[in-house]
């Protein structure tokens, strides 16, 4: 099953890591898609907003990331972008530690999980390598995140997904909808809208 037209908006609910909200718009451009979201939460007693923009390729490949963050450390901006090769630029300087990602992950952001499930466009019972660019919600550093997608069997109306981020000791399934985003991600965030 691939995956249905977006919704023009969607949200996601924080669960046990931290109490907060993400909101997320999609807009449709002639060349690909952009993606403008907000989250915001209380984590271990801090408070946080992080605001992004996201561009990704027709077939959801990153391209741009815009991210800016707030918290009790100040205010905070970092631009990303990805060349066709998979070469990334940090704040325009060369960041050949992500070179190789087709991703961008925010911390902050149940959303960014969608987009290697639909650049991966896995069969059941296939997995993939899918390293990203990681970028932190509070002080925005972006490092590299190796990471993995297997699909698993698909049930009514979803698309299973097992994930692991081993840096972190993640391995869970994750639950996406019909437009390929996710629903249920264990411990972190649940499709409110």
């Amino acid at each position: 099953m691939y995956f249905r037209d977006l919704p023009p908006t969607a949200a996601w609910q924080h669960l046990d890591a931290r109490t907060g909200f993400e909101v997320v718009y999609f807009e449709t451009l002639s060349d690909g898609l952009r993606i403008h979201g907000c989250t915001t939460a209380l984590e271990e007693g801090q408070t946080w907003i992080v605001g992004y923009m996201l561009e990704v390729d027709h077939g959801w490949h990153t391209r741009l990331a815009r991210v800016s963050s707030r918290s009790s450390l100040g205010h905070r901006k970092t631009s990303l972008a990805v060349d066709s090769a998979g070469r990334w630029r940090v704040d325009g300087q060369a960041a050949p530690h992500l070179d190789g990602c087709r991703d961008v992950d925010l911390e902050a952001s149940a959303m960014t999980n969608a987009l290697p499930v639909h650049r991966l466009r896995l069969a059941v019972g296939a997995k993939a390598d899918a390293p990203a660019a990681y970028v932190r919600a509070t002080d925005l550093s972006v490092e590299r995140l190796d990471q993995t997608y297997a699909r698993a069997g698909d049930e009514t109306g979803r698309q299973r997904y097992d994930y692991a981020a081993p840096v972190f000791d993640v391995d869970c399934r994750l639950a996406f909808d019909t437009s390929g985003l996710v629903l249920d991600y264990p411990g972190i965030a649940v499709r409110a809208g």
